[in-house]
């Protein structure tokens, strides 16, 4: 099993909202006074957990919970999220789960 870290940024290659999830992860973690780190899974890489390939991308995990829900795939399944979790609703996640 992988050891998770407490965010993690789980994507496909070609999805066009990458860019704009990690900017707002950096937001976020700016706001929340935390070290500017993540863990990120290319859903179709080598070595990807098998937790982390069932995500829409672009997904945040915060302690491995989706912080904007619903982000779960069938088994073997692709998907693009219509939009990007914004750095509030990734602050909220953080200070739910203890880490701002």
């Amino acid at each position: 099993m992988t050891a998770r870290s407490c965010v993690e940024l789980i994507f496909d290659a070609t999805c066009p909202h990458v860019e704009a999830a990690r900017a707002q992860l950096r937001e976020a973690l700016t706001r929340a006074g935390r070290p500017i780190t993540w863990t990120e899974w290319d859903r179709a890489a080598s070595g990807t957990p098998p937790y982390a390939q069932r995500y829409a991308s672009p997904t945040v995990l915060v302690d491995g919970r989706d912080v904007a829900g619903g982000g779960t795939l069938e088994a073997g399944g692709s998907g693009c999220r219509l939009d990007t979790p914004t750095a509030r609703v990734i602050l909220a996640a953080l200070r739910a789960a203890g880490h701002a």
